[in-house]
């Protein structure tokens, strides 16, 4: 009799666990999901638009997965081929140069200023990559171009033609995808006279960029990362930062010395920020960065135009995975899956594009919250849906408010097991 009522209670606990365990639903659209209007609506255009809103969170890094620049390199060169770098010599400058400038981009610096400033460094999460255009596949991303009209910078004077884009419009390649750094000579003539002083020198022109200085001083590789950085930053929609009229409240307004080394008051006025023209140029502020991200997640930008698409291949390496309370209040673009699991809870505010072939992932007892937010593949290609995990006890939720889309989920999913 006691073993009998032992194997009841076995079956008895076997069969409530089973009852209370059902297969993941599928969603792929609103209609399959509840509303709610009793949440708290947000001022949507404010967060989406918001610099503030894409600045990497230190506590969640991998949700801001890295975006990677696409960036060639132009030696302009006289027909002689005795005024600029080229072959092999221009090719190993130019690789060193753009890895000198990312390592930069990978090391945020403190800012100097405002003395005793809280500021924080954060990651970057933005790199370069040397690419060859379509067509150009061969190629290193280097080019070397021999042409005695226009291998020459001149920064003033009437002969100037910093501004001129007579060279990136017959040499540029890629220049709807690829950031074109052009590395241009100051003119012989200049170079001889006893008034003119030959530094390096940049100015951005769309996606191109210009740079003077580099054969004629013969510095290293690493002495250019700063004015590269300066310019690709104006190119990402950055402005100078000395007047403070950059739109960003923590990049003080300073006097512009060039360095710290120098006599008071510039010992302890000299700024570092990246976006100043000083020795340093090293740090990035909070806003800076924020600005730099919401320009690359901006659809049909520029500075979008630019990066490597990784966001619309699947990388299953790449899952993002929900733990706790997190708010996304800026778009974002993820390269693997989103997975909430029991406990955690996601608030999307703005655009979240999934790669093809990626699915979002709520666990029993996950919550995913969609304020107005759009859930897309922004390739024009087909992701998994929802996956919603609905055991009883602790089923996963997901809500909606006001409007919310669920665009490009394919019609036939993968399937589903649990």
């Amino acid at each position: 009799m006691r073993k009998s009522t032992i194997w009841i209670w076995i079956m008895f606990w076997i069969l409530a666990w089973g009852c209370t365990r059902t297969l993941p639903v599928s969603i792929s659209s609103l209609q399959q999901i509840s509303t709610n209007s009793n949440v708290q609506r947000t001022d949507l255009a404010h967060l989406c638009g918001d610099d503030a809103s894409y600045a990497p969170d230190t506590s969640h890094l991998d949700h801001t997965p890295i975006k990677y620049l696409r960036v060639n390199v132009h030696f302009m060169n006289s027909s002689d081929s005795t005024k600029n770098y080229s072959g092999e010599r221009a090719k190993r400058f130019a690789q060193r140069m753009i890895a000198e400038a990312t390592k930069g981009l990978e090391n945020n610096t403190k800012m100097w200023l405002p003395i005793n400033n809280e500021t924080p460094a954060l990651p970057t999460r933005y790199r370069y990559q040397l690419s060859a255009s379509q067509g150009f596949e061969p190629d290193s991303g280097v080019y070397c171009h021999y042409d005695d009209d226009l291998y020459w910078f001149v920064s003033r004077g009437k002969n100037r033609n910093n501004y001129s884009r007579n060279v990136i419009q017959k040499y540029g390649i890629g220049l709807d995808s690829i950031i074109n750094l052009f590395i241009v000579p100051h003119h012989p003539d200049s170079v001889i006279s006893e008034t003119y002083s030959v530094t390096s020198a940049g100015i951005a022109l769309g996606s191109a960029v210009k740079i003077s200085g580099v054969f004629e001083t013969r510095k290293d590789p690493w002495a250019f990362k700063g004015i590269i950085n300066h310019e690709i930053g104006h190119v990402l929609g950055l402005r100078h930062t000395w007047n403070g009229n950059d739109g960003c409240d923590d990049t003080p307004r300073n006097i512009n010395c060039w360095n710290n080394t120098q006599p008071p008051p510039c010992d302890t006025a000299a700024s570092n920020n990246l976006m100043d023209y000083n020795a340093n140029q090293s740090a990035w502020t909070p806003c800076q960065i924020g600005k730099i991200h919401k320009a690359m997640s901006r659809e049909g930008s520029l500075p979008r135009k630019m990066l490597v698409k990784n966001w619309c291949t699947y990388d299953s390496g790449k899952t993002i995975t929900i733990r706790d309370s997190v708010s996304w209040q800026g778009a974002k673009d993820l390269e693997g899956d989103l997975v909430i699991v029991t406990g955690g809870v996601l608030e999307v505010h703005c655009r979240v594009s999934i790669p093809p072939g990626g699915k979002i992932i709520v666990e029993s007892g996950g919550k995913l919250i969609l304020h107005d937010a759009r859930l897309h593949n922004s390739c024009g290609q087909f992701w998994n849906g929802i996956i919603l995990h609905q055991d009883k006890r602790s089923p996963g939720e997901v809500i909606y408010y006001g409007d919310a889309k669920i665009e490009n989920v394919a019609s036939s999913p993968e399937p589903i097991s649990e």
